[in-house]
């Protein structure tokens, strides 16, 4: 567990540095290396069996990739934390490990486009039940955790209308019928929202986003229980989705400067989002810092800032969206999100692509959608190629 003495941004810097290490590198080395080799026999069979701290083999642990985890296990106050080659692997994997044929998932309708496709056709093959309920029917969702469930799953703030889930109610309820409880935390980060505080016994990340914020390396990230970490480990060593050395290096360089750039991300977003929702221009705003958000105080309740990503719909079809994307000059059309440069793009070639139009109009995701990743620009020249792109409609 983490020392709740220390600070957020004193975590992120230390936590891979135990005390009384004694001599130790201010900047981490990549270890490349494949295997570890030992000379006393002796201590290799300790290590393979989890006797003494050490590495033998990189798809199992590595010396870079470690401190990666200590430090989102800090950040996270969780008992253990396991990183991924990438955020759908660390989704992926947890879900294949904690449910098996004859299960029964709970789950969100509003989730990532590939978490999404698991729900609808991959746990159907390995006859896993699954029921997506309404994102916002909280009752609904509970009625069906009561009917039976292994895993309730949620995502929140959501993927890409950012609807904001109660963490804590829909896991009490949970834990009453023996559920364990999954929270997607990529949009929010550690920052904004810290799921275990609020109940749940895991929480994921696509690493790639946030935690990273460069647009240069991918992974994903399981934070929690250690029992049900243990046992996603042990899946995933065998699966073989693990981070390479240099992804590990590049997210553990990303999550010094995390709180730093949240803060301006939530900052700017806000900004943004005011500014779009006032703008004649535009039909809907999606952003849980407005006022008139749905959610809006239960996002107040348990997220400390309302995060970098908004979307917008525009008037019209997807016609409109291809007018407007290429009239901005500070954005990126691209798929991904959480970088320190703004990235733009509509959930039918980004979030959502391997959907179909009837799927996504089920989630109630506009054509017209125009998902916004705030970068760490200075605002006014956001807002201002904002204006001037869309006056020109």
């Amino acid at each position: 567990m983490a020392d709740s003495s220390r600070r957020f941004a004193t975590l992120a810097l230390w936590a891979a540095h135990p005390e009384g290490s004694g001599e130790k590198d201010v900047a981490l080395p990549i270890h490349h290396s494949v295997n570890f080799a030992y000379e006393d026999v002796d201590e290799w069979l300790d290590v393979a069996l989890g006797k003494r701290p050490g590495h033998i083999y990189s798809r199992n642990t590595n010396p870079t990739v470690r401190p990666l985890e200590l430090t989102m296990r800090a950040l996270d106050d969780a008992e253990e934390c396991i990183s991924f080659s990438t955020g759908m692997a660390a989704i992926s994997n947890t879900l294949f490990t904690l449910l098996v044929p004859g299960d029964r998932v709970v789950a969100i309708k509003d989730t990532y486009g590939g978490t999404n496709k698991i729900f609808l056709e991959f746990m159907p093959r390995n006859n896993v039940e699954v029921a997506l309920c309404d994102t916002l029917d909280f009752e609904e969702i509970e009625a069906e955790i009561r009917k039976g469930c292994k895993v309730l799953y949620l995502e929140t703030p959501t993927n890409p209308t950012l609807k904001v889930v109660d963490i804590e109610r829909l896991a009490r309820v949970a834990h009453e019928h023996r559920g364990i409880v999954i929270v997607d935390n990529t949009f929010a980060t550690p920052v904004n929202q810290r799921p275990l505080e609020l109940g749940a016994d895991l929480v994921v990340y696509s690493a790639t986003k946030y935690l990273n914020g460069h647009s240069d390396a991918m992974g994903g990230i399981l934070s929690g229980a250690k029992d049900l970490v243990d046992q996603v480990f042990h899946y995933r060593e065998i699966n073989g989705a693990a981070l390479h050395a240099n992804s590990a290096y590049m997210i553990l360089r990303g999550l010094k400067t995390l709180e730093l750039r949240i803060q301006r991300h939530n900052e700017s977003a806000q900004r943004i989002a005011e500014f779009l929702h006032d703008h004649e221009g535009v039909e809907a705003v999606y952003y849980p810092g407005l006022p008139d958000h749905p959610n809006h105080d239960i996002a107040r309740r348990q997220m400390d800032g309302f995060g970098g990503m908004l979307s917008f719909a525009l008037p019209g079809d997807f016609d409109q969206v291809k007018k407007l994307l290429p009239r901005l000059h500070y954005s990126h059309n691209a798929a991904s999100l959480g970088s320190v440069a703004t990235l733009v793009g509509p959930p039918r070639v980004t979030s959502h692509v391997e959907l179909s139009m009837e799927e996504r109009r089920a989630m109630g995701i506009p054509e017209s959608l125009i998902r916004y990743s705030v970068g760490i620009e200075n605002v006014e020249d956001l807002l201002a190629d904002l204006d001037s792109g869309l006056s020109g409609l």
